[in-house]
């Protein structure tokens, strides 16, 4: 079962409808119990770091069952916009700290000869590591990106796509059975579409 997990900040029912489209089932989810059943999980994510993480820390038993899911089950994870910035183990957003699945940390984009904040519509991202998340994506795929801070890894290898945007960011991530892109996936037509593929068949 693909679960989405549903803490009250994310854009839950286009994601559901694109893996409908792919003809993949995948379960909008809130309870504990019933997340800790999940083979795949989906931390989706829209609004303010410290908001977000403070759901997850607060809401009975979620906290506990997805460090299970990921880092004990090892079951596949992937972090969609604010989601994949939740994985790093802080942002520049909030103080409350994150998951620290993946090691890295958020920072907002810096004001540079009048870019706009946020980062908002189509931009390119390059791979630069093999992945199962991005296989056969393209030299050059396009992904829809609407955020105000990036995620930079401490680690080259764990970044799988970049992107610029006044600086080079990492736009996707990945360690083990643990993964998050930036941008939004159910926005972005075909090349979208392949990184769900590619998460649904892992």
């Amino acid at each position: 079962m693909i679960a989405i997990v549903n803490y009250g900040m994310g854009n839950l029912g286009s994601l559901q409808n694109m893996f409908k489209r792919i003809g993949v089932k995948a379960r909008i989810e809130s309870d504990p119990e019933v997340l800790g059943q999940a083979t795949k999980l989906i931390l989706p994510g829209v609004g303010a770091f410290d908001a977000a993480m403070a759901r997850i820390n607060e809401t009975p038993g979620l906290r506990e069952v997805l460090d299970r899911l990921a880092l004990v089950e090892q079951i596949p994870v992937l972090g969609v916009c604010l989601g994949m910035q939740l994985l790093t183990r802080a942002s520049e957003e909030g103080v409350i700290p994150g998951l620290g699945w993946i090691a890295g940390t958020t920072t907002r984009f810096p004001r540079l000869n009048g870019l706009k904040v946020p980062h908002m519509g189509w931009n390119v991202a390059i791979s630069n590591a093999p992945s199962p998340l991005t296989k056969n994506v393209g030299s050059e795929p396009r992904y829809y990106f609407v955020h105000s801070y990036c995620v930079h890894v401490d680690d080259p290898c764990q970044s799988l796509m970049r992107t610029h945007y006044g600086i080079d960011f990492d736009s996707a991530v990945g360690r083990d059975n643990i993964f998050g892109v930036q941008f939004h996936p159910e926005k972005s037509h075909r090349f979208g579409i392949k990184i769900l593929e590619n998460f649904s068949q892992l």
